[in-house]
Formats: structure tokens, C-alpha cells, sequence
């Protein structure tokens, strides 16, 4: 168990008072240990995943060790025909054609994307879906990426608003906090109705990378701000 309280207060920005009302109602999922409550960071991303919680602004400034966002796109990059029926069909179509970083095989990508898309869906609302493996799997930062992809056809990720899903973000990253951060930016990204509206309309790569280039400007300004 790797988080406690002080962690959870300042990773989503509430006062303790609402951490332990989350844990009397069963809200937030943790575990006491020696009269002590603990948190396992796997589940808390998933958690967060699950109920669109807002970020702490200061998460969005981390940094991932000079690993923006639009750096990490350029290594995934924007992919479409993606063919599939359901999820199992669309992921395993992802994982053959999406960049895959070094040391990883394809098949030991798909049975960690489909665990975790059984264990929870991934889908976010909107005609969006970021399957991850449930725990960061690749061992160096700098083979980090994100893939998006678009489908041919949308499919059914068991999305709350019903949702059928037209593209997915394929997530690799290294560390648990780099996850958050990066799913932090996207899931901003995928409140704005322009970007939206660039993912339906399935816009190249470059339009793409140019939206989240000036969004990545706007929090390393906001960050210095802070920091300053």
C-alpha cells in the first residue's frame, strides 16, 4: 500500500474531512492497516479513470522528466483503420499496428490492455476510450508513448453515457506518476469541445499535434506561474 491520506488530500486537492467521508461511504477504494488507512496506487488511477475526478493543477506541471505530451503523441503517433467489432477486436487490431516501445511484446500488450479492459471499461464519455495496462509496464521512460487511434466503425467500451467509442488514446508509460499525469492532460484535452470535435472528424496527426502544443504552452505557463 503506497499512498496514505496526505497523499490522496494533495494528489486531488480536497480537505481530509471529504477523504474520510469517501472512505465511510465506500466511495474511494483503500484498505486499513494498523489502524492506519492505505491506498493502492493502481487502484486509486483507476478510480480516478472511473469517476472523471479533476486532477490537482499542480499534477498537470510534474514535468514527466521533460516527457511532454506532444513529445510522447510524436513517438505514438495518430493511427486510423482501426478494424474491430467490439473491444477485444479493436484492441487487438490496435496492438499490431500502434508503435510498440522496446523490450514489449505484442502479445504480452494485448493480455495486459484486456485484463484491464474486463476489470474496468476505460471508456470516458463522449466517443472516447484510453485502455492502459492496469500498472506502467514499460521499464524506461524515454520508450514511453501515446497512440491515438481512430476506428473505422465505432464500438461498444461499455461507455456510463452509452456511448459508442470512435477513438482511442493508447497509453505507455513508466511510472505510476507519469500515468497520472498523462491521463491528467488528456482527460482536460477531452473536455474541450474543439479537440472533440478534431478526434470525430478524425484530423491528421499534425493538426493533432499542433491543438496539444499549445495546450502543453498554456500548462508549462501556468506551472511557471505557480512555481514562480
Amino acid at each position: 500500500m503506497e499512498l496514505k491520506i496526505k497523499d490522496i488530500v494533495g494528489l486531488l486537492q480536497v480537505n481530509e474531512k471529504t477523504v474520510y467521508r469517501w472512505i465511510k461511504d465506500k466511495k474511494i477504494p483503500c484498505y486499513r492497516i494498523n489502524h492506519q488507512y492505505r491506498f493502492n496506487r493502481a487502484e486509486i488511477n483507476e478510480w480516478i479513470l472511473s469517476n472523471k475526478i479533476e486532477l490537482s493543477s499542480s499534477l498537470i506541471n510534474l514535468g514527466l522528466n521533460n516527457h511532454n505530451l506532444p513529445a510522447l503523441l510524436e513517438k505514438g503517433g495518430v493511427v486510423s483503420g482501426i478494424e474491430g467489432r467490439n473491444a477485444r477486436e479493436a484492441l487487438t487490431d490496435v496492438v499490431g499496428k500502434v508503435p510498440m516501445p522496446s523490450g514489449l511484446s505484442r502479445e504480452d500488450v494485448l493480455l495486459a490492455l484486456l485484463s484491464r479492459e474486463e476489470l474496468m471499461p476505460t471508456a470516458i464519455g463522449n466517443g472516447i476510450a484510453i485502455p492502459h495496462p492496469r500498472n506502467p509496464i514499460v521499464t524506461d521512460p524515454d520508450n514511453a508513448s501515446v497512440s491515438i487511434c481512430y476506428l473505422n466503425e465505432p464500438v461498444d467500451f461499455r461507455a456510463l453515457d452509452g456511448r459508442p467509442v470512435h477513438t482511442l488514446f493508447i497509453l505507455f508509460t513508466a511510472t505510476p506518476r507519469m500515468h497520472l499525469e498523462v491521463l491528467s492532460k488528456i482527460s482536460h484535452l477531452c473536455q474541450n469541445d474543439a479537440f472533440l470535435e478534431k478526434l470525430k472528424k478524425r484530423a491528421p496527426q499534425e493538426d493533432i499535434l499542433e491543438f496539444v502544443r499549445a495546450k502543453e504552452h498554456e500548462w508549462e505557463k501556468k506551472g511557471s506561474a505557480v512555481s514562480g
